[in-house]
């Protein structure tokens, strides 16, 4: 199989245990707050469902994505991304998730279709099909995250997390430029422990900036579902340590630092 087919393969895994665990809940638990924003389970279905059918129109008509999303500034984008996630959470559960189920399936077919190398409009950089279908798959898995904790429920440790983890290295630059620091100039040395234990490595094995400790908790740091202070990870030089208080797996505004969890009601 290519890298995409592998990435998709992932991504329906990771949709299909959180739509397991969804379906499975009674109409009004999907009113369970699971954000500090005021975000309930339907929201977080809500938003998967949107982002996947902003997917494939940006694969099938971007032009009209650029319009939609794109002309205005940045916090016009975000406002309009919070209005149709609220207006779609507003949906009865069972229909959200008929058509939740519907979108992940069109995106599929649509990322399949992009001829190689032809790049993507999207809200940050341009990019592959299958960088297209990693982000797909870090947000499912941070969306997931958000929704058993909300229930009191631990999520299953499994190694497709490698692509949250990939995302978080990759968008290092990116998570500096957001937040408008000045691009790292080290390299950085990343070692993480997969949930199979697994050593996992990104960047030159001699950089003297490392960073080490537990894939699925750098995943969780990449995400900023949990606060540095409650994760098994650990940097070693400056520039290091600099990026795990910035990091940032995703596109758009980072939003609020986590709260430490001693500090969550």
């Amino acid at each position: 199989m290519s890298f995409l087919d592998d990435v998709l393969e992932d991504l329906d895994a990771e949709s299909n245990e959180l739509d397991e665990l969804v379906a499975a809940l009674p109409s009004q638990e999907w009113a369970t707050v699971t954000t500090a924003e005021g975000w309930t389970i339907s929201h977080q279905i809500a938003h998967l469902l949107w982002t996947d059918e902003a997917s494939v129109e940006a694969i099938t008509d971007p032009d009209r994505f650029t319009d939609r999303y794109l002309r205005g500034d940045e916090a016009e984008a975000e406002a309009a991304v919070e209005q149709v996630t609220s207006d779609l959470a507003a949906q009865p559960c069972e229909e959200l998730l008929t058509r939740w189920r519907r979108s992940r399936a069109d995106l599929v077919g649509a990322l399949r279709g992009v001829p190689a190398g032809q790049k993507l409009t999207w809200f940050g950089p341009p990019m592959s099909a299958a960088s297209m279908a990693t982000a797909r798959l870090m947000e499912t898995w941070a969306h997931s995250l958000d929704v058993w904790d909300a229930l009191g429920l631990t999520k299953p440790l499994h190694d497709r997390v490698k692509s949250v983890c990939h995302l978080g290295v990759r968008t290092r630059t990116y998570a500096h430029a957001v937040r408008g620091l000045p691009a790292p100039e080290s390299e950085v040395y990343v070692e993480l422990e997969a949930p199979s234990g697994q050593m996992w490595h990104w960047g030159p094995p001699d950089a003297t900036d490392r960073v080490t400790g537990s894939a699925w908790q750098f995943a969780m740091l990449a995400t900023r579902r949990r606060h540095r202070d409650d994760v098994s990870v650990q940097a070693r030089g400056k520039d290091a340590d600099r990026w795990l208080s910035v990091i940032q797996a995703f596109a758009g505004h980072p939003g609020a630092d986590p709260l430490p969890l001693a500090q969550r009601t």
